[in-house]
């Protein structure tokens, strides 16, 4: 009995969910369906989509050939760094520092845990805020946990122009290798004041 009466009732249900028209057909005043409008919006947007991960897949993975960090990076005039020169160059992640007419590329990252080692301006020595590694203008390590000095890249000097290659990364020196000032300009920077 309740099949009999709920059969009815189910199949005025289906018939009140399906419409009069086909669907995708025109109207008969000559509009286009909108499910059909929307189904090539969606469509298009989807291959949208597509295009744009493509393209952006494509640039992400081409190398950076100057100018930027993993790249070369044009460091300016040779003689614009005298003796005493600690210059950082933001594109790069890199300080170039001139001691004894030699000039250094040295990394911004601390070799203990790759923290920003900032210049402390009245040590004249890379200070690094997180743990306390202390390296001199040479890079080379006075003081800290880290493992051994700065990390360097390679540098060229051409003409007069200084270009630093930052996709070569090298070991920074041991511990125990010190030829460059082994003690502070001035009071530290990263020393709490007693």
């Amino acid at each position: 009995m309740v099949v009999a009466v709920a059969a009815p009732l189910l199949g005025a249900l289906i018939k009140m969910g399906v419409p009069e028209e086909p669907v995708g057909e025109p109207t008969p005043d000559g509009a286009v369906d909108r499910r059909k409008v929307m189904s090539w919006v969606w469509k298009g947007l989807a291959v949208g989509l597509a295009a744009e991960a493509a393209w952006t897949t494509f640039d992400i993975l081409q190398p950076r050939t100057s100018g930027a960090f993993g790249g070369i990076v044009d460091a300016g005039a040779a003689n614009s760094f005298p003796e005493g020169t600690i210059r950082y160059f933001l594109a790069g992640r890199f300080y170039v520092t001139s001691y004894q007419g030699d000039l250094y590329a040295l990394y911004q990252k601390c070799t203990h845990l790759g923290c920003r080692v900032p210049l402390c301006d009245s040590s004249k020595m890379f200070e690094c805020p997180c743990h306390g590694s202390v390296f001199n203008i040479k890079g080379e390590y006075i003081a800290g946990p880290a493992p051994r000095g700065l990390d360097r890249f390679p540098i060229t000097i051409k003409g007069n122009t200084v270009t630093v290659d930052t996709g070569t990364l090298m070991e920074g020196p041991a511990k125990g290798i010190l030829t460059g000032p082994a003690e502070p300009a001035g009071p530290s920077c990263t020393e709490e004041e007693s």
